[in-house]
């Protein structure tokens, strides 16, 4: 196929255009653009790998879950079908960059929500951000106690019976909190936070220090939720376009987190130049990882070294 249309099929899967449509409209057999995004998703991750390998500098990190299906819901499928079913991303972002740092595609359980915060923490080399937020998952307090704790031995008591053994044991520096809402008939009422690694005061103290952030929040990983799912039209709601294969799904959503870092302005990222004009800034470029705004001929035609 020549270069040029095989960019178009991408580029119209990347503006959340569903496999049909873009067949119809790029003039390809829809087993073709099936094709092309399994071979875009594994590209965009290791890109990602290699762009964002070195530790970027994150403040503060927000985890959370974005619900979507594969081939039918969880309630319909049968109990043994782990190729279909309720599929959610696991996403960590910079909220002051809104760089997607990392992103695990699968079922909601401890092993992803452990996976997402141990990459995060590698990926930022190893350093303890000034504040942690997520949702009430109950897997994220033993995830960041395990990522980031220490593994200390208890003296011996005295006393008889087993001696405890080696646990891990929070530091102090980590300070970590937890947003639950409350809805009345769909609608949020209120906001309930809770303080679950460090003191209220450590708290107060990232605040003030963050450059976003006024209070406890998921709001800016929840605003990247709400446009990745305008940009992948699997995940749009109530839609014929959602996913049949679960490689397929997962290729897809790396295609769109991974793309949106180099690829797509952010207007609330955008800077005034010296001329008094707007430039506009993708996620890489607010994190010092590019200078320009990334084509998807630049972004799909990238060779990697990894």
């Amino acid at each position: 196929m020549p270069t040029d249309r095989a960019l178009a099929v991408l580029a119209h899967v990347a503006e959340g255009i569903g496999t049909r449509k873009t067949a119809r409209l790029t003039g390809v057999h829809p087993d073709t653009v099936t094709q092309y995004i399994r071979v875009a998703g594994p590209h965009a991750e290791q890109l990602h790998d290699e762009l964002v390998a070195f530790p970027p500098r994150t403040n503060e990190v927000p985890f959370d879950e974005k619900w979507s299906f594969v081939g039918q819901k969880a309630k319909n499928c049968d109990p043994e079908d782990t190729r279909h079913g309720d599929c959610w991303d696991h996403t960590a972002v910079n909220p002051e960059s809104r760089l997607v740092v990392r992103l695990v595609v699968g079922q909601r359980t401890a092993e992803s929500a452990s996976a997402v915060v141990n990459d995060f923490r590698e990926r930022t080399g190893g350093r303890v951000p000034r504040l942690i937020t997520s949702d009430e998952l109950p897997a994220y307090p033993e995830a960041i106690r395990a990522a980031y704790g220490t593994t200390m031995t208890p003296p011996p008591t005295g006393r008889p019976g087993r001696p405890r053994g080696p646990q891990a044991v929070v530091p102090p520096e980590v300070t970590y909190a937890t947003v639950h809402k409350e809805r009345d008939g769909g609608q949020v009422v209120s906001v309930i936070t809770r303080v679950v690694f460090g003191t209220m005061a450590a708290v107060i103290l990232a605040l003030a220090a963050s450059t976003v952030s006024r209070v406890i929040n998921t709001s800016f990983i929840e605003r990247h939720n709400g446009t990745d799912r305008n940009r992948c039209s699997r995940k749009v709601r109530k839609t014929y376009a959602f996913s049949k294969d679960w490689d397929l799904h997962r290729a897809a959503t790396l295609v769109s987190h991974y793309r949106y870092n180099f690829c797509w302005p952010v207007r609330t990222l955008r800077v005034r130049g010296e001329d008094g004009r707007w430039q506009q800034r993708t996620p890489a470029m607010a994190a010092s990882l590019t200078d320009n705004v990334w084509t998807i001929a630049e972004w799909m035609t990238y060779l990697n070294h990894v």
